[in-house]
């Protein structure tokens, strides 16, 4: 069964990195969004199982989103990939409702081990 994942960065080559560091035998479908705003578009839809979040964007910031997303009940699990490793936007992102926070940038055997550890990639 497809995981539908939705990778939000404002970098074109940040979200291509990401791409990339997915298992490549992994059944998913893939939308990418280059905005909060458009991130939170999309996920009003319906169609997010998983999100990948950066942080620090234009329009609607990875908090931003984070903060409609538990308004609206939070029915997707969303990792942040951050440049931004304070441990305060650790600490801030997690009680918001992520699982997890990876660094940029991502290492694919670490993010499979985040999928891994809460049951997303079996």
């Amino acid at each position: 069964m497809s995981v539908s994942v939705l990778i939000v960065d404002d970098s074109p080559i940040a979200r291509k990195m990401l791409r990339r560091a997915l298992p490549p035998d992994w059944d998913i479908t893939i939308q990418e969004a280059s905005d909060g705003a458009q991130a939170i578009d999309i996920y009003r839809k319906g169609s997010v199982e998983l999100m990948f979040l950066d942080l620090t964007m234009p329009n609607i910031d990875g908090y931003g989103v984070l903060e409609v997303l538990q308004a609206e009940g939070l029915n997707c699990i969303v990792i942040v990939v951050s440049a931004d490793v304070q441990p305060q936007a650790r600490e801030r992102v997690l009680a918001m409702g992520a699982i997890a926070f990876i660094p940029k940038p991502v290492n694919p055997e670490g993010l499979q081990e985040v999928l891994r550890q809460y049951g997303i990639l079996v």
